[in-house]
């Protein structure tokens, strides 16, 4: 799908540090979480959360009270005359969310509209279905994070042997993504130089973590908690997961809690909320694509293309990429295809190295490229990310500075 009118005003977003599971968010709920930030951020960027005519949640794990859903986080932060969806596609789901928005822009439905994510994959809530065919009706459960990291209905396999089947049917070894895990971590490495100054371009921090009677400061959160130092040493004594596998944990992502925001709006309305004059954030495309059942990781490309197609140009045109890395396999894959040197994406960071809180995990990377974009005075931006179901979502961006 492309877009025209569709614009992100720079510098109009934010991400929380992103803290490894059972770290200092873990016993925040997600939502009001999401909405203490967002007023935070309308109140230090100057923007009238009144101006706001539609909003979009997208949240991957139930927390109390999510069947109010976007009504209520719009409320919490002000726009208690707005609503609109809850966006809820796995690791897919702040590309979607973008999308949406995007959508109401380009059909004049909208004109100002916030797209907000928010999950907390600690403590993770544990569901009891009713099943009247059971000896004395005993009911089913479901631990929500671990059951379905561990089990595609469909499919019938777990996350990780998802990359596995990809790693051997492409000859991807232990060594070569040991060698992509360390090459991300150094890129991570370089957003925390100068005192974070390349994350604190779209982070919100400090954060302080308030007891459950949001009485008492009980952690202060600086940046991203629960990244662990990574080296080519560490990196080969670790084993594979899975006994015959390739895929340590190492090479792939931990889950992490946290929350994002994105604007989009018209034309008129970026140029308005922009913190920069001379950059303009247009949205051009999206892309939804799909593999064969039990290998993620390949539907990226399918993803890929289709944005790409959709915006009107090629993977030689595009000066910086970002994708949604749950595995080192991911990138092999993607570097495979399309003929690309490593070093040649997720420049100052990705999921695999600072961690995965599902529905927030696309809007921090689509952020950290319009900032990479910035740097190089403009280009092409393409987000690439793979998603439960063995599915993958792709959005394209353009930064133009006059």
């Amino acid at each position: 799908m492309g877009f025209e009118k569709a614009y992100i005003p720079y510098g109009a977003y934010w991400s929380t540090p992103f803290c490894r599971w059972q770290g200092s968010f873990q016993n925040q709920h997600a939502i009001v979480f999401a909405a203490d930030v967002a007023r935070m951020f309308f109140e230090r960027s100057g923007i009238p959360v009144a101006d706001l005519d539609g909003v979009i949640l997208g949240t991957t794990i139930p927390q109390r009270n999510v069947f109010y859903g976007t009504p209520w986080f719009a409320g919490m932060i002000g726009a208690d005359r707005v609503t609109g969806p809850m966006v809820g596609q796995a690791c897919a789901t702040s590309a979607k969310a973008v999308e949406l928005a995007a959508q109401g822009i380009e059909t004049g439905t909208n004109r100002v509209m916030l797209a907000a994510c928010a999950d907390r994959c600690s403590n993770g809530p544990l569901l009891v279905y009713p099943n009247a065919g059971r000896p004395g009706a005993t009911q089913d459960t479901e631990s929500w994070v671990w059951d379905n990291f561990g089990h595609d209905p469909f499919a019938k396999n777990a996350m990780v042997e998802t990359a596995e089947n990809v790693a051997r049917e492409e000859g991807i070894m232990k060594e070569e993504q040991d060698e992509v895990t360390l090459i991300r971590y150094q890129q991570y490495e370089a957003s925390l130089a100068n005192d974070l100054e390349f994350q604190k371009r779209y982070m919100i921090t400090p954060i302080d973590v308030m007891d459950s009677r949001g009485k008492k400061v009980v952690a202060t959160v600086d940046g991203d908690e629960g990244v662990f130092p990574t080296n080519a040493e560490g990196l080969a004594k670790l084993k594979p997961v899975m006994q015959g596998g390739t895929v340590t944990f190492g090479s792939q992502t931990h889950p992490a809690d946290g929350n994002t925001g994105i604007m989009i709006t018209d034309k008129e309305s970026a140029a308005k909320y922009s913190t920069r004059d001379d950059v303009e954030v247009q949205i051009l495309s999206y892309g939804e694509g799909r593999a064969e059942k039990g290998y993620m990781a390949k539907a990226i490309v399918p993803a890929a293309d289709r944005a790409l197609e959709a915006a009107g140009i090629g993977m030689s045109d595009v000066a910086a990429i970002k994708t949604h890395t749950p595995f080192a396999v991911n990138d092999i894959y993607f570097c495979r295809t399309y003929g690309l040197e490593y070093d040649a994406m997720n420049n100052y960071g990705c999921s695999l190295i600072y961690g995965h809180p599902q529905g927030p995990t696309g809007s921090r990377g689509i952020m950290e490229m319009i900032e990479e974009l910035v740097l190089l005075d403009g280009g092409y931006g393409l987000f690439d990310g793979c998603a439960a179901g063995d599915t993958g979502a792709a959005l394209v961006l353009k930064v133009t500075i006059s």
